[in-house]
């Protein structure tokens, strides 16, 4: 069967699916979803249908077992239309990781070059400051004052009350903080 018939076949069959899907689900708009799922595996698999057999059978089969599938994992589900389970999730949600991250990026490039290099080898390369000063070919000294200038400046675009509340040495005063209120 060519395609142009098989997609013809498969249009013809939408409302005694979507009929059988309403009766399944007791929901119009999972039956339509239910429906459009098993076209789309129909269209998919098209290759594996046998012509000569039933094509509204085969259909049947998928939404069916498409049917169950779904059931089976909505009834690991919970409904929380208020939020209140999700309030208590103790994994935060991983967007305001990456909006942060993008955040920062943006704050970054609106450094200027000498700073945001120097910076870049010094927190994000794990350099020292003699090794960003050879690199970059200028004295400790200046690569020590291109950093603090570039801490502050990231602290000012990303709103936080000073520089110290980023970088390496934050970790550490988090950690000293975090023992010394537990003890």
């Amino acid at each position: 069967m060519n395609d142009h018939a098989f997609r013809n076949d498969l249009i013809a069959l939408i409302p005694p699916l979507r009929a059988f899907a309403i009766s399944l689900t007791g929901k119009v708009d999972r039956a339509d979803d239910l429906v459009q799922e098993t076209l789309l595996k129909a269209w998919a698999n098209r290759e594996s249908f046998e012509p000569g057999t039933k094509l509204k059978a085969w259909l049947f089969t998928i939404l069916r077992n498409e049917f169950y599938t779904v059931f089976r994992k909505r009834k690991r589900e919970v409904e929380d239309a208020d939020g209140i389970i999700a309030a208590n999730v103790g994994v935060h949600p991983e967007q305001d990781g990456h909006m942060d991250l993008t955040d920062m990026q943006n704050a970054l490039v609106r450094l200027p070059v000498d700073q945001r290099e120097a910076l870049l080898l010094v927190s994000a390369s794990d350099m020292s400051y003699e090794e960003a000063a050879v690199i970059c070919g200028v004295a400790v000294g200046t690569i020590k004052s291109r950093v603090n200038r570039a801490r502050a400046r990231l602290a000012e675009l990303l709103h936080l009350k000073e520089a110290s509340e980023f970088g390496p040495e934050a970790e550490v005063r988090a950690a000293l903080m975090s023992k010394t209120s537990a003890g």
